[in-house]
C-alpha cells in the first residue's frame, strides 16, 4: 500500500525555463528582423510592461505577453549565473 501522507514535490521549473527562452529567442529574432535593437526592446518591454516596445512582426508581441515579466527576467539572470559559472546556493 502507498504510504499517501507525504506531500509530492513536481517542478515545472525546466519546462518553464525553456519556454522562457523559446519565447525571447523568437521575440529577439524578430526584433532584429525588423531593425530594433532587440536588447534595448525586451529591457523597455520588461522595465515597463508597455507591450508596444515589441513588433508584432511574427507574433513577438503576443508570444512575450503569454509570460509573466518577472519570470523572463528569472530565466534571464538563471542563465547569466549558469554561464559565468556562479553558483546559486542550490
Amino acid at each position: 500500500m502507498d504510504n499517501n501522507s507525504s506531500t509530492q514535490f513536481f517542478s515545472f521549473e525546466v519546462s518553464m525555463d525553456k519556454k522562457v527562452q523559446d519565447i525571447l529567442e523568437k521575440v529577439f529574432q524578430a526584433l532584429s528582423e525588423k531593425g530594433y535593437n532587440p536588447v534595448n526592446q525586451i529591457v523597455g518591454y520588461i522595465m515597463s510592461g508597455d507591450p508596444t516596445y515589441i513588433t508584432s512582426h511574427m507574433g513577438a508581441r503576443s508570444l512575450i505577453m503569454k509570460v509573466e515579466r518577472d519570470e523572463l527576467v528569472e530565466v534571464v539572470l538563471k542563465k547569466y549565473i549558469e554561464v559565468n559559472n556562479w553558483s546559486n546556493g542550490e
